[in-house]
């Protein structure tokens, strides 16, 4: 018998509480409370109150008939949440979306590396050119990143003055799908290709077309039942972004040339590593950041002035000392630093994990024990888990000193990259490849805002699977 922690192994063994209700109408059930009834976050908070566990049985969305399977045991819990990592006891095949997984024609007939599991055998080839190449990019990414972003502080400033609030979103989107782009097509940018300036808004389709069957729009004046069986209960078809989708691969193509020439060397076919490439860049890194910039500046804005003096200065010395932005800089940034993971860890840009048990595995939270037994569905909701008030105080509060000093300790615990914090991504797991650029890059966003700007002020909302942020007013930098 496995378990997931030896040292807690011996906690008393329970059974896992809840239930999934009725065939099929206990599934639909579960998904109107999810999307309609509850939400998101309620609908996992509601059931762990209700049980009174953080390990229990439930449905989970999408179900009928999108998934074959919709009975999950939840973990939502800082401890039991950690058996998602180890692949020796959880298979990830097809399971990066959830319980479901959108059609391979969405990825030109390939499942790409995110989908596929460890044991796999193009898995670690997959990977590896991925490591390898964000490796050989490590040179590129501030320089490229600071010729980026100073056209969209330009029309954030822009759209002040002539309409007195800016909606960061779009800029932010416009910036992201740019840089990433720029970063892996040697420089290129998206309006030197067949994308002009199309290019977030193509992604955004591909992307929303293979996320619908766990999305609600949130739109009033659409009833529940109509939203619900258009994007819920079947696949959305391919064919109607295949024209969105196909400028998107044909841009990356002709413009991936050094890093499909290593892919050839690998063994892999060009189109298929352009592929996996075409999801890396704009569904986990265009995508990631489309949620984690919004999120970013929606917390630092929430922390006022003081905040916002505070993280001035330590930007403005370190960089002076230092003559620029470079990573040495940076490393010395530890309010910045903290600031950026205490955001992944409010908000992490991917909220769910799911895998299936490889064998009968004991999983075990802060007080219990439970048997999950092979091939049950095991299901992760990360923004309970990495607000467990059993390791972090105060949970619920955003704290922008929480990693510093001893602080750091806490890392471990912060799960956005499908990992823990401490931990670098390998070939032999499913932790995010890009789990330092992310990092990097959300410090990069806040120094050169800081860079810019004293303080600002802003409104916030829900949006989609984000936030969504508008700026007041911006108060440039007198010092």
């Amino acid at each position: 018998m496995a378990t997931n922690d030896s040292s807690i192994s011996k906690l008393p063994l329970k059974e896992i509480p809840g239930g999934y209700g009725v065939p099929f109408l206990g599934a639909m059930k579960d998904r109107y409370d999810f999307h309609y009834n509850q939400g998101t976050d309620e609908f996992f908070r509601s059931r762990m109150n209700k049980y009174d566990s953080t390990v229990y049985r439930t449905n989970v969305p999408p179900g009928p008939f999108n998934a074959r399977n919709s009975k999950v045991v939840v973990l939502v819990d800082a401890v039991s949440f950690r058996i998602l990592f180890d692949n020796s006891q959880v298979d990830k095949d097809s399971r990066f979306e959830g319980t479901y997984m959108s059609s391979p024609n969405f990825n030109g007939g390939y499942k790409v590396c995110a989908f596929l599991d460890t044991t796999d055998s193009k898995h670690a080839t997959l990977k590896g050119l991925i490591l390898s190449t964000l490796a050989r990019l490590h040179d590129k990414i501030i320089p490229i990143f600071t010729s980026t972003i100073s056209g969209m502080f330009t029309n954030l400033e822009k759209e002040l003055s002539e309409k007195g609030t800016s909606n960061f979103n779009p800029l932010n989107d416009n910036m992201s799908f740019e840089y990433i782009f720029r970063l892996f097509c040697n420089g290129k940018t998206p309006t030197d290709t067949s994308l002009g300036t199309n290019g977030p808004k193509a992604a955004d389709k591909w992307v929303f077309f293979q996320l619908a069957p766990i999305t609600s729009l949130g739109l009033k004046f659409v009833p529940n039942f109509i939203e619900d069986l258009v994007l819920h209960t079947f696949p959305l078809p391919y064919f109607l972004v295949k024209r969105e989708h196909q400028k998107l691969y044909n841009a990356f193509y002709n413009s991936l040339g050094p890093i499909l020439d290593e892919a050839e060397k690998l063994g892999l076919k060009r189109d298929e590593a352009c592929h996996n490439f075409v999801f890396l860049a704009g569904f986990n890194s265009y995508g990631g950041l489309k949620v984690f910039y919004p999120s970013l500046i929606k917390w630092i804005g929430t922390g006022g002035p003081t905040l916002h003096s505070r993280l001035a200065k330590e930007i403005r010395a370190a960089v002076k000392e230092a003559g620029g932005v470079t990573l040495a800089a940076i490393e010395k940034m530890t309010l910045v630093k903290s600031v950026v993971y205490e955001t992944l860890r409010m908000d992490p840009p991917v909220a769910f994990q799911c895998a299936k048990a490889r064998k009968n595995i004991i999983v075990s939270n802060h007080d219990s024990s439970f048997l999950i037994k092979k091939d049950e569905l095991i299901f992760g909701y990360q923004p309970l888990a990495t607000k467990d008030p059993k390791v972090f105080k105060n949970p619920e509060e955003f704290n922008p000193d929480r990693f510093i000093g001893d602080g750091e300790k806490l890392l471990e615990y912060v799960y956005w990259s499908n990992g823990e914090e401490t931990v670098d991504p390998t070939v032999n797991d499913k932790q995010c490849p890009g789990k330092d650029l992310i990092v990097l890059l959300g410090r990069l966003m806040v120094v050169e805002f800081f860079l810019r700007y004293d303080t600002f002020e802003l409104e916030f909302g829900k949006f989609l699977l984000g936030s969504k942020v508008t700026f007041k007013s911006v108060t440039k930098a007198t010092s």
